[in-house]
């Protein structure tokens, strides 16, 4: 990899190979360290949004080990937002929530405890790193050391790497028997001691809640306006245009309208037989309207951006009017010749007629760039007064929304939940938070994203929302929610290592902070908040994830006492993993390597 140019660059920082796994065991991330012995300034970082933060697959059994990019180090966090307009095709304004920091600036555990144990642990080991010369030992069939050593003097640091994918393995490494999770890497600041794993997680985790607002859904109503599909459309061409470059990026719609005469000759003769109108489009996706009536609507796909509208519609005798609205969910993202990816219908023909099939494609087309609402700007209070609002019937498509909302309680972030809507915009107080799709599904026939954020920066005391819904949606269940992060939870287990926040190096070697070094549950709430509620505590088997934790065929009855005496009214607490604590005297499951699973919630 080329070197950056940057102030730690320029000083000949070293380069320190290392390959840190994914807490999924799923894949390997490489963590791209920059280490400077020379300036304050030049820490260690990884980052979403730069080179020295990637993932890949390896094959089963292989281990790689790449060397690090040194960085310049400009203020950097690993988090991601909203994207508000211009996120790339058919990709969610949530788009990336996963990172340590959630699109709504809420720490997502254990990934952000977990990014900092790697530092702390990295941090330890940072003499040896600098000053050290690297040695590959081979402990096993899957299994490795990466030793640095200081030569002439005891600076040592080891990172033992178990590259088996399915099974923990004991190894030796100096004299010491050592187990390795599966797909993991354990480090050793002094060669003695484990400070960290990568899949033995140590850190809190939390668990998002959604928490419906009651000042802001108290006076809910809404008023609908519908648009009116154009005719006879001007500023026409023989074919449709293409759309990125009609709608230049100032809206996703386009409408293109055309007309035809048809005698009684053209009409099929028989009742059952309807004409049936094809339009085959290079994306993103089309409403049709036949004679002012909606015939219906389709889409592509983020593999495949082309597709074929396919509908049965009422044609008559004289002259009928098509009107297609065509939309764009974002722009190309990535690849070569992005000046050659296009969208719009290329190809409409009308079927089953009693005199064949109907090219219409050249027939002659109108073009309007975007609707007749984000023209008279609905989604602003001065702009909504140009029209009349009616109390909303069935809804139906192409249809604006108006109503008014409160500011929700407490400082919280905020989001909308678009409950029972299709697809369209949403603006608050004239500013757009983006698309919403909630009948676009994922595999397990759900929402791809239901929850919207609002910024709270657009928000007042009274506030005016209004929604575009295109399909078929009903307003009525959609509400405003507040999000938090205020269940926390920690799950321990008896080989897990003490926390690398525990140590710390004095005169050259590794010290710990405190005597005792068991495994413990540490809960810390957000904010200046405290813990009020044990909602679950398990000292044995327990399993599941934070927010869904199970008891398995073995607990201690007294595990919640425990966890409520050390905890409750507290902002924070330790619980150590002592069967001591949990009342051992009748322990049926004495073979079991107990875990204590924790899960509390803060106010």
């Amino acid at each position: 990899m080329p070197m950056s140019h940057g102030s730690c660059a320029s000083r000949g920082t070293p380069q320190i190979p290392l390959s840190i796994h994914a807490m999924e065991g799923t894949v390997e991330i490489l963590s791209m360290v920059q280490i400077s012995a020379t300036s304050r300034h030049c820490g260690l970082r990884t980052g979403l949004h730069g080179i020295e933060y990637s993932v890949i697959h390896h094959p089963k059994g292989q281990l790689k080990i790449w060397h690090t990019q040194l960085l310049d180090s400009s203020p950097k966090m690993e988090a991601w937002s909203t994207t508000i307009w211009t996120s790339a095709s058919f990709t969610t304004t949530r788009y990336y929530d996963e990172a340590p920091l959630d699109e709504f600036g809420l720490q997502r555990e254990p990934k952000w405890g977990h990014l900092k144990d790697v530092h702390r642990a990295l941090s330890l080991c940072k003499r040896a790193l600098f000053w050290g010369v690297p040695t590959t030992l081979k402990l096993g069939p899957d299994q490795q050391a990466i030793v640095w050593q200081q030569p002439g003097t005891s600076a040592c640091a080891a990172f033992l790497a178990n590259n088996n994918t399915r099974l923990a393995q004991h190894v030796n490494f100096k004299g010491q028997d050592i187990r390795l999770p599966a797909r993991s890497i354990s480090v050793l600041p002094d060669c003695k001691t484990v400070v960290f794993n990568t899949q033995l997680v140590t850190t809190q985790h939390n668990s998002r809640n959604f928490v419906r607002s009651e000042i802001a859904n108290k006076n809910f109503n809404w008023e609908m306006y519908r648009e009116v599909p154009p005719v006879g459309l001007g500023f026409k061409f023989d074919v449709p245009r293409e759309l990125f470059h009609l709608t230049k990026d100032t809206t996703d719609y386009a409408w293109y309208t055309t007309s035809l005469k048809l005698g009684r000759r053209d009409l099929p003769m028989k009742k059952n037989v309807s004409p049936v109108l094809r339009v085959a489009s290079l994306g993103h996706g089309i409403h049709a309207y036949v004679n002012g009536e909606y015939a219906g609507s389709a889409h592509g796909s983020k593999i495949e951006k082309s597709f074929v509208f396919q509908r049965a519609v009422s044609l008559k005798e004289g002259e009928n009017h098509i009107a297609l609205l065509g939309y764009l969910v974002g722009l190309p993202d990535s690849g070569a010749y992005m000046e050659k990816r296009f969208a719009g219908p290329r190809s409409i023909t009308i079927l089953g007629l009693n005199t064949g099939t109907l090219d219409i494609s050249q027939n002659g087309w109108g073009h309007q760039v975007g609707i007749d609402g984000e023209k008279k700007k609905l989604f602003t209070e001065e702009g909504s007064k140009s029209v009349q609002w009616t109390k909303p019937d069935q809804g139906g498509p192409l249809t604006w929304y108006k109503g008014y909302f409160d500011a929700p309680e407490g400082d919280n972030p905020v989001a909308i939940v678009m409950t029972g809507m299709g697809k369209g915009m949403v603006w608050i107080n004239g500013r757009s938070i983006g698309r919403y799709w909630n009948n676009y599904l994922s595999p397990l026939k759900k929402p791809t994203q239901s929850e919207y954020h609002i910024p709270r920066a657009y928000l007042k005391p009274k506030n005016l929302i209004v929604l575009l819904e295109e399909e078929e949606g009903n307003p009525k269940d959609v509400h405003i929610v507040t999000v938090n992060r205020d269940t926390i939870c920690s799950a321990v287990s008896e080989i897990h290592p003490p926390s690398p926040r525990l140590f710390e190096t004095k005169n050259g070697s590794l010290q710990p902070k405190v005597n005792d070094l068991k495994p413990r549950a540490e809960l810390i709430c957000p904010g200046k908040k405290q813990i009020v509620a044990v909602e679950f505590a398990s000292y044995g088997d327990p399993f599941g994830a934070c927010g869904a934790y199970f008891i398995g065929n073995c607990t201690a009855p007294e595990s919640k006492q425990v966890v409520e005496k050390y905890c409750l009214g507290k902002p924070s607490c330790q619980i150590p993993l002592d069967s001591i604590h949990f009342s051992d005297q009748n322990d049926a499951c004495t073979h079991l390597r107990k875990t204590l699973a924790v899960q509390v919630k803060c106010a």
